[in-house]
């Protein structure tokens, strides 16, 4: 009897392989978004005895706190992304590249854009957010956002083309023109492209061009609110403030974004005449809050129980950007990597207490870690629970978070190198310019002679 049931229960701890009727009855979890959230819900689940199914549509876990590096040319996409399946191996699961596109909940099933009908017994929905361009549909292709690799590439693409084109014409205005960059929201990812913008022009590409004098960028950040980093300390932003000036960037706080065009945008009233503009302001949840049917929240988010359930729907839970999270202070917990992960580790444990007959698990508890946000060359700001940072050792903390939550050794190890070899060459190694280039028919005497 002793024996039988320790068999017994070794069958319940590793689950049999994919295929066999057993492992068919196991319960079926479904994660949608193989972001920060969703992969630790399903690492957390690598021992469960359950079925799980990961669901995205791209095929790599995207590291988007550096994002903005792929941007700037300081870093390449393999660098800041890594193959799912390399992530998810364990016996239990399978990894489907395709997008969701709607949730049946009563038939406990969701639909994808490939057509496909996939049951589920609980349902992660961690599908992240989208930037907000408030209602004018054709702005992201005017102002790309850094949001997917992508997008990165896109404005890799703008931005070093401007300096190319600006090298090739004879026309001063056209050149101006070509050599203003506006970048419109003053948040963390604002701040981190405008500081490395700054320095992209100011120590990288000054010692390539000859014809133009690529410190002469302008690079315009605004602002609709009082003051940039508005969800930092004042302190803090304040000096975020003046080590941007100190750059060369210029900050216009309290100043609206009221058209972008193909050639000029308007802010404030006024038209400035910029080739290249780039959408760093505020984010909302996607589409999930349709898809359960429920009311949403602010920027989309959809409200959920402390154990980050759908109210109602206590086999569906919501966790990342699109959930809409009080903190201990009554506010809505902020879209930043650290709160994602905990609540995925948190779904997982919770999943897999039901899974084994817990009828009740604890609330979730976020803890804070702290917000950080890089602005240049050894400057960034860091606001810790019980610490406030600015300077070098902040910049030196923000490198060690960031090396420590990459994924991979490889990545970290890379990452590393190419940021000491910045730091002390101001070197930019991912410079390219990839697909088709349009010909230029303006010639200027003595270019190419």
């Amino acid at each position: 009897m002793i024996q039988t049931r320790s068999r017994r229960a070794a069958q319940i701890a590793s689950p049999p392989p994919r295929g066999t009727t057993s492992a068919a009855a196991l319960p079926h979890v479904v994660v949608v978004g193989a972001g920060f959230a969703g992969l630790e819900v399903a690492r957390g689940l690598r021992d469960a005895p359950i079925r799980l199914t990961v669901i995205d549509q791209h095929n790599y876990n995207l590291f988007q706190p550096l994002l903005y590096q792929v941007a700037t040319a300081a870093l390449s996409p393999a660098d800041v992304a890594v193959p799912i399946r390399s992530l998810i191996r364990h016996q239990n699961a399978h990894v489907l590249l395709d997008d969701v596109v709607g949730v049946d909940r009563t038939a406990r099933t969701v639909s994808t854009a490939a057509g496909k009908t996939i049951g589920y017994d609980y349902l992660v929905l961690a599908t992240g957010c989208v930037y907000d361009y408030l209602g004018h549909d054709d702005w992201p292709t005017l102002a790309p956002a850094p949001k997917t690799i992508d997008d990165a590439l896109a404005i890799r693409r703008r931005v070093l083309l401007a300096f190319e084109r600006a090298d090739a014409t004879c026309d001063e205005t056209e050149r101006n023109a070509l050599l203003t960059f506006v970048l419109v929201g003053a948040g963390p990812t604002g701040v981190e492209m405008a500081g490395a913008l700054a320095e992209l022009a100011r120590a990288t590409l000054v010692r390539d061009f000859r014809r133009i004098d690529p410190t002469s960028a302008r690079i315009l950040l605004v602002e609709a609110g009082p003051r940039i980093l508005t969800s930092f300390p004042e302190k803090l932003g304040a000096y975020a403030h003046r080590t941007l000036q100190e750059l060369g960037v210029e900050i216009a706080t309290a100043t609206k974004i009221e058209k972008i065009e193909d050639e000029s945008v308007v802010a404030g009233g006024e038209r400035i005449a910029a080739r290249t503009v780039i959408w760093c302001a505020g984010v909302k949840a996607g589409p999930v809050a349709a898809w359960l049917g429920a009311r949403p929240a602010r920027h989309g988010k959809v409200p959920v129980e402390a154990d980050l359930t759908v109210p109602g729907q206590p086999e569906i839970f919501v966790l990342g950007d699109a959930a809409a999270v009080k903190g201990p202070d009554g506010k809505d917990l902020p879209g930043l990597a650290a709160v994602a992960q905990q609540e995925g580790r948190y779904a997982a444990r919770a999943i897999t207490a039901r899974v084994n007959g817990q009828k009740y698990v604890a609330p979730f508890s976020y803890r804070d870690k702290g917000t950080l946000a890089t602005i240049g060359r050894s400057s960034a700001v860091a606001d810790l629970p019980y610490l406030k940072l600015t300077g070098i050792v902040a910049w030196l903390f923000w490198g060690l978070v960031h090396i420590f939550l990459l994924i991979g050794f490889r990545n970290r190890a890379v990452v590393l190198l190419n940021w000491l070899w910045a730091w002390l060459t101001y070197g930019r190694g991912a410079r390219l310019i990839t697909g088709q280039i349009e010909k230029s028919t303006e010639h200027c005497p003595g270019v190419g002679r």
